[in-house]
């Protein structure tokens, strides 16, 4: 979550004082739909993040509720540095900014905590009682 964060806030600050037309790019419909995306999908993973560490503290938390977090949360921010990277332009596939870094990142982790699609199979396997693994 704390990539997405990044992301956010540095576009956010990007969009305020980039200037086309005269006017800075936060006011622009397009640019202002993606920055209340981010905002808003932020949020929710925060909440699902601090509802899924009261179950792990009470001990009730299941494999498929971690799975639904990371597969949502990495998925999440991997959404919000793409669209940061839009509302950057050019600038956004540069090192000048920390948002290209962050997109690289959140590829990898897609690997490394598990595909979106493992994790997809673990809580459809939760869910109806049946395992899709194969075999």
């Amino acid at each position: 979550i704390g990539a997405a964060i990044d992301c956010y806030e540095t576009a956010l600050a990007y969009a305020k004082s980039r200037e086309q037309f005269g006017r800075p790019i936060a006011g622009f419909q397009l640019v202002q739909q993606k920055l209340v995306w981010m905002a808003q999908e932020i949020t929710k993973a925060q909440l699902l993040a601090l509802r899924l560490t009261r179950l792990m503290e009470t001990g009730a938390a299941r494999p498929a509720q971690i799975s639904l977090a990371k597969r949502n949360n990495v998925w999440m921010s991997l959404q919000c540095a793409r669209k940061a990277r839009d509302i950057l332009g050019a600038t956004g596939i540069t090192d000048s900014h920390s948002v290209i870094r962050h997109l690289m990142n959140l590829e990898s982790v897609t690997t490394y905590e598990g595909t979106h699609d493992i994790h997809t199979l673990i809580i459809g396997r939760d869910i109806t009682g049946l395992n899709a693994f194969g075999g």
